[in-house]
């Protein structure tokens, strides 16, 4: 995606090479387990606006038109969605049908549609299982909290992304 290299993101350092690397595995991974066109999109820029994990910024979450003319509405929700998450208030309960959402952009609670909770748990499940692959001193520190993680996400998650889930953290040391 040109804009991608326009903003940068091939010259990001990331765990496995480059931040547009990565982006392009969470891709890939996202077509593996079969998700549609859109998802698969949204795993290519889900770091668009950072996220509570990486802070590195490539388009501020006030640019979201920008990126919606250029990838689709759709797929710029679920990016928004991924990049708003505040993880520690918003995991524990990610699974739960009426589960608060909280931005952290905004510190608004709101409850995502179905559809959304999914997207997000999938889109989740590609970035950290490529980051668990790749990097094994990442899934020896975070392996234990990830399957954790998973498994309450599990009855959000296609079963694709559970079988290799469960298949790459099976295997990492537990605590």
């Amino acid at each position: 995606m040109v804009l991608l290299r326009k903003l940068g993101a091939a010259d990001i350092a990331h765990p496995g090479g480059t931040l547009v690397a990565h982006l392009q595995r969470v891709q890939g991974q996202l077509a593996v387990w079969g998700a549609r066109p859109a998802l698969q999109v949204a795993g290519l820029c889900h770091a668009f606006y950072g996220t509570d994990g990486f802070p590195t910024v490539l388009l501020s979450p006030g640019s979201r038109t920008e990126l919606a003319e250029a990838i689709g509405a759709e797929a710029e929700a679920i990016v928004y969605l991924y990049a708003s998450c505040d993880r520690k208030a918003t995991y524990p309960t990610l699974a739960d049908a009426d589960g608060a959402f909280r931005n952290r952009f905004t510190g608004r609670l709101h409850t995502p549609e179905p559809q959304l909770r999914r997207d997000f748990a999938e889109l989740s499940a590609a970035n950290e299982l490529d980051l668990a692959r790749i990097d094994s001193v990442f899934r020896e520190k975070w392996g234990a909290e990830l399957l954790a993680l998973f498994t309450r996400f599990q009855p959000l998650l296609s079963q694709p992304a559970w079988s290799d889930w469960h298949t790459v953290l099976a295997a990492a040391p537990q605590d």
